[in-house]
C-alpha cells in the first residue's frame, strides 16, 4: 500500500556518509549467521527453541507462504503475538518479501485492535487461538466484518474457527515445494523502505503509528551494542512485549543482528527469570524499572547462580536511588543502567558502565553516539545547561513518519530535531534528566513543578513503595499535585507524613504534593510505563464529585 514518509535524499545520503546507516536489513543477519554458526542456539521461548538454521528455514518457508496468499512488498502483516518464536517467524518473514511488519501489544482489545487495523489496513493477521485466557479468534470475529482488506487470519494453537486458519497447517505445508525460494531474494527490500510500522504505548491518548526503515531501526542496534561492547557471545533476555519498541529492537532484532541467543519471556516471573540466568548464561535484560525492583527481592534469588548477568537497562522510569542501593548491594556484578527513547527514536540517551550513583538515579544519561538532544523554550529559543525546557533530538534513529498522519508528522518536527513531548533538563556535562511528559507538568500558579525531582525523593520515604505525580485542577491555581502512592506493606502514611518528610529533605514547600491518593497499583502500558493521563482522569473525576456534594 505504501505510507507517505518525510524521509529526504539528502538525510540517506549524510546518514550513509557518516557510517550511520547501510545497504543491510535485519535477514541478511539472520543469513550470515544461520551461514557461519547453524548450530547455536537462536531462539528460546516458554514453547520452542530453534538454531539458526531452523530458524532460517522456517522464515523462508513463512514467507513463502505470505506470498502465496497475496502479500506484496509495502504490504501490512499484523501480528498480536506475545513473545513467542512465532513472532519472530513472522517478522523476518514479512521482511524477507519486503513487507511491513506491524506488531500489536497482545492486551490490546476490540477498541485497540478496530482503530489499529482500520489504519494499517493488513492483508494478513497472525494471532493466538487463547493468551492470558482471552480469545483471539472470538475478538477478530467481531471485527473481521468491518475490515474488507483483511484476507487471512493465521491462529497459532489448536482453537481454530470456521472462516480463519491454522498456523500451523500453514507451516507444515512445503511453500518452499510450490513457490520457487529465488523469489525471495528478488524480493529483498532496500534499506530504506518503511519496515515497521508500530504503534505508541498510550501514556497520553490516542496511539500514533510509527513509521520506521530498516536502517532507522537497525542502526540502533548497531551502536547501542557497540557502546555496551554486546557480541555473539552475548546472551540476551527479553520480558518486555515485543510490540512495544523495547523488545522489537533489543530482543530478537538486537539477538539476530549479533549473531546471539536469545531469551523469551511471554509473562514477567521473576523466579523464573532468575532460573533463566544460572540456565542460559543470561548476560544483558532490558524492561522498566519495576522488572528490577522484582529481581532484588526475588525470593530464590540466594539459590540460583547470577554471575553471568551484567548490564540491567532500566527505561520508562526513573531508577530510585534506594531502589539502586538495594540492587547494588544484591547484584554486585550486575551495572544497572537508566535509559531514555521513544516509540520515535529508540534508546536516545544511556547511562555509561561506571557512572556514579547521582547520575544513574538523576539523570536519563548522555546521549547514545549519533543521536543529538538540545532543551528549547516555548519559542524553540535554544537554553542553556541547566534550564529546563522541552527535549528535542535529531539523528539515524528518528522514525520518518506517523502512518496516515502527514500532517501531524511535520508538526512534531521543527526542521530536522523531532520535539519529543518531554521536559527535560541537560547539565553541563550533557546528561539529560527527563522531567516528565509536557503534559506531565505541573503548573502552580505559574511555577513549574519538577515532578521527577520531587517522585525521586518520595521514593526514599520508609513507607513508600511506588510514587505518581500528576496535576490536579484547581479554580485558582490552576493545578496542583495529587501524589499517588502505593505502600509498603503495613505501612500508613497521611498527607502530612509526606509534607514533612519532604521538608526534612529540603524541598520547596510550592513543589509539595497537596493530596495523597493510596492505591493498590498503577494502571500501566504493557512495557510498564505508568499511564499518568488515567491518574490525572481519575483525581479529576474524584474532585468533581467531592464538588457535587
Amino acid at each position: 500500500m505504501g505510507f507517505e514518509t518525510l524521509l529526504t535524499r539528502e538525510q540517506i545520503e549524510r546518514y550513509t556518509r557518516e557510517g550511520y546507516w547501510g545497504s543491510k536489513v535485519i535477514t541478511d543477519f539472520l543469513d550470515e549467521a544461520a551461514e557461519k554458526t547453524p548450530d547455536k542456539l537462536a531462539a528460546v521461548d516458554g514453547r520452542s527453541r530453534y538454531t539458526y538454521r531452523e530458524l532460517r528455514q522456517l522464515v523462508d518457508r513463512c514467507a513463502l507462504g505470505f506470498l502465496e496468499l497475496g502479500v506484496r512488498p509495502g504490504d501490512v502483516v499484523s501480528f498480536q503475538l506475545p513473545n513467542w518464536n512465532e513472532w519472530v517467524i513472522a517478522h523476518f518473514a514479512a521482511t524477507r518479501i519486503g513487507a511491513i511488519s506491524n506488531p500489536l501489544v497482545p492486551i490490546y482489545r476490540d477498541r485497540e485492535i478496530r482503530f489499529m487495523l482500520g489504519l494499517a489496513e493488513p492483508k494478513i493477521m497472525v494471532i493466538p487461538d487463547r493468551f492470558r485466557n482471552f480469545s483471539y479468534p472470538e475478538m477478530m470475529e467481531r471485527l473481521r466484518p468491518s475490515m474488507p482488506f483483511l484476507r487471512h487470519i493465521l491462529v497459532v494453537g489448536d482453537e481454530v474457527p470456521l472462516g480463519q486458519e491454522s498456523w500451523k497447517t500453514f507451516m507444515e505445508t512445503k511453500w518452499e515445494k510450490i513457490r520457487d525460494p529465488g523469489e525471495l531474494a528478488a524480493l529483498r527490500p532496500d534499506a530504506n523502505e518503511v519496515t515497521e510500522l508500530i504503534f505508541t504505548s498510550g501514556t497520553t491518548g490516542e496511539p500514533k503509528g510509527v513509521l520506521h526503515t530498516h536502517n532507522t531501526v537497525i542502526s540502533t542496534d548497531v551502536l547501542t551494542a557497540r557502546l555496551l561492547n554486546f557480541d555473539a557471545d552475548t546472551v540476551i533476555h527479553m520480558a518486555s512485549t515485543f510490540a512495544h519498541q523495547t523488545g522489537f529492537l533489543y530482543g530478537p532484532r538486537l539477538v539476530t543482528y549479533l549473531g546471539s541467543t536469545g531469551i523469551y519471556q511471554d509473562i514477567w516471573n521473576v523466579e523464573r527469570f532468575v532460573e533463566m540466568v544460572e540456565e542460559f548464561g543470561i548476560h544483558m535484560t532490558m524492561g522498566a524499572t519495576p522488572f528490577l525492583h522484582d529481581l532484588v527481592r526475588a525470593p530464590n534469588l540466594d539459590q540460583h547462580d547470577l554471575s553471568s548477568l551484567r548490564v540491567f537497562i532500566c527505561a520508562g522510569a526513573p531508577i530510585p536511588r534506594p531502589l539502586l542501593r538495594e540492587a547494588r548491594k544484591r547484584l554486585p556484578g550486575v551495572a544497572v543502567l537508566g535509559g531514555w527513547g521513544q516509540t520515535e527514536d529508540a534508546l536516545v540517551t544511556l547511562s555509561r558502565m561506571g557512572d556514579s550513583e547521582e547520575k544513574i538515579t538523576s539523570t536519563d544519561g548522555l546521549p547514545v553516539p549519533g543521536m543529538e538532544v538540545r532543551v528549547v523554550d516555548g519559542s524553540g529559543r535554544l537554553l542553556p545547561p541547566g534550564q529546563p525546557g522541552r527535549l528535542q533530538c535529531k539523528g539515524p534513529f528518528l522514525f520518518v513518519g506517523y502512518a496516515k498522519r502527514l500532517e501531524m508528522t511535520r508538526a512534531s518536527f521543527d526542521g530536522e530535531w523531532f520535539d519529543t513531548g518531554d521536559f527535560a533538563v541537560i547539565d553541563e556535562e550533557g546528561y539529560v534528566s527527563i522531567e516528565g511528559r509536557a503534559k506531565d507538568i505541573i503548573i502552580r500558579g505559574g511555577e513549574n513543578i519538577p515532578v521527577s525531582y520531587v517522585e525521586n525523593v518520595l521514593h526514599e520515604h520508609p513507607d513508600i513503595e511506588q510514587v505518581a505525580i500528576v496535576a490536579m485542577p484547581d479554580p485558582h491555581l490552576q493545578e496542583r499535585a495529587c501524589a499517588f502512592v502505593i505502600r509498603k506493606s503495613g505501612a500508613t502514611l497521611t498527607l502530612a507524613d509526606l509534607q514533612q518528610f519532604l521538608q526534612e529533605k529540603g524541598v520547596a514547600k510550592p513543589y509539595w504534593p497537596e493530596r495523597v491518593e493510596v492505591v493498590d497499583e498503577f494502571p500501566r502500558t504493557a512495557s510498564g510505563k505508568i499511564q499518568k493521563f488515567k491518574l490525572r482522569e481519575e483525581i479529576a473525576r474524584q474532585l468533581q464529585r467531592e464538588g457535587e456534594r
